[in-house]
């Protein structure tokens, strides 16, 4: 069976209140991949690839330093099943060399593949069940749509009042801490995105 590569395009806001779409895309095609996944997971996704360091290790940066501690590699990720609207996935893990397959949740898997910077796969069936073909503008307006929409937890105190380009440096760095203390990663990716503007 034919596999497909696939590369994370982004995550937007769901239908339903607490839900992301995490949207993969098909290596060298317009073919799309949209999965519902938790808050949860679309931050521990988002963490990573804004690369935040939280204030203390999330789960998903839990088993990256146990399996680190423990010399596990996990070699790809692959979504494998689609089955009532649910997609199904495992790890591919080496220890020892000794390759091992672990069922896990889609979006745990996603999480652990940005940590581990490991591949994304799944079959040409499921894309084909699956997968959403954009055309140029709707794929255009889609990518937009997903820098827009990140993962929020809690709001960081005085965000919405309070325009970050108004704030000093010092109080922009206080804001930054008092956003990974309540583990409130988007505001902090932003908040991050204006003081590296600042300083270059």
């Amino acid at each position: 069976m034919s596999r497909v590569k696939l590369s994370i395009l982004g995550l937007s806001t769901g239908q339903t209140s607490g839900s992301y779409t995490l949207i993969l895309g098909e290596e060298n095609s317009n073919r799309k991949l949209p999965i519902v996944i938790g808050s949860f997971e679309a931050q521990a996704i988002a963490v990573e690839i804004e690369k935040i360091v939280p204030f203390r290790p999330m789960t998903h940066d839990l088993f990256l330093n146990f399996c680190n501690s423990f010399d596990i590699t996990i070699h790809e990720v692959v979504i494998y099943s689609l089955n009532e609207g649910v997609f199904h996935a495992k790890l591919i893990c080496e220890h020892l060399g000794e390759i091992k397959e672990i069922d896990a949740r889609t979006s745990d898997s996603i999480a652990l593949a940005v940590r581990f910077k490991c591949p994304i796969y799944t079959y040409e069936d499921i894309m084909d069940l699956a997968g959403i073909v954009f055309d140029d503008d709707s794929s255009a307006n889609h990518t937009d749509q997903f820098d827009e929409a990140e993962p929020k937890a809690q709001t960081a105190p005085n965000e919405e009042k309070i325009g970050y380009t108004r704030m000093t440096l010092e109080q922009l760095n206080q804001l930054l801490d008092n956003a990974l203390i309540l583990e409130d990663y988007a505001s902090a990716a932003r908040i991050r995105d204006e003081i590296q503007r600042r300083k270059k």
